[in-house]
């Protein structure tokens, strides 16, 4: 004799595994945004140090610094979010089944999920951008 939860919790046993993998790999990809983004911008200051060291020289800002390595990343973030839309749109439908109380092209899970990516673009070029506006310019130039 099983009572009723047993039967709802091993009826929908494959539903919680499948939800949980999913969860998994969609930190997983997360992560792997925020490192590639971070990465990408790291490889860009390095390269741009001379010019970013010209500027501190001149006397930009360190604000202006962080903004200028930030925009890049907010860019990048419009540019890939933008592209990958209609990719989301598409994959929704085929994950239709398996959702349970959330409609195919649910304006509430679409917005916080593109809200997510972004916030986790922009935190990850943070980084990047405020090691930008602490290089010395004479150091900067020197190397040059």
């Amino acid at each position: 004799v099983r009572t009723q939860r047993q039967q709802i919790d091993e009826a929908l046993g494959r539903e919680k595994m499948l939800a949980r993998i999913s969860s998994f790999f969609g930190v997983l990809a997360l992560i792997l945004v925020a490192v590639g983004v971070y990465g990408t911008l790291s490889y860009g200051v390095t390269q741009r140090r001379a010019e970013i060291g010209i500027r501190m020289a001149l006397g930009a800002r360190r604000s202006g610094v962080i903004w200028m390595i930030l925009r890049e990343s907010l860019v990048m973030a419009a540019v890939g979010l933008t592209a990958g839309l209609p990719f989301a749109l598409a994959l929704s439908r085929i994950a239709e089944s398996s959702l349970f109380g959330v409609g195919t092209y649910d304006a509430a899970t679409m917005a916080a999920a593109l809200g997510l990516l972004f916030a986790v673009i922009a935190a990850s070029g943070f980084l990047p951008a405020n090691r930008a506006s602490r290089i010395n310019p004479v150091r900067a130039l020197r190397h040059e």
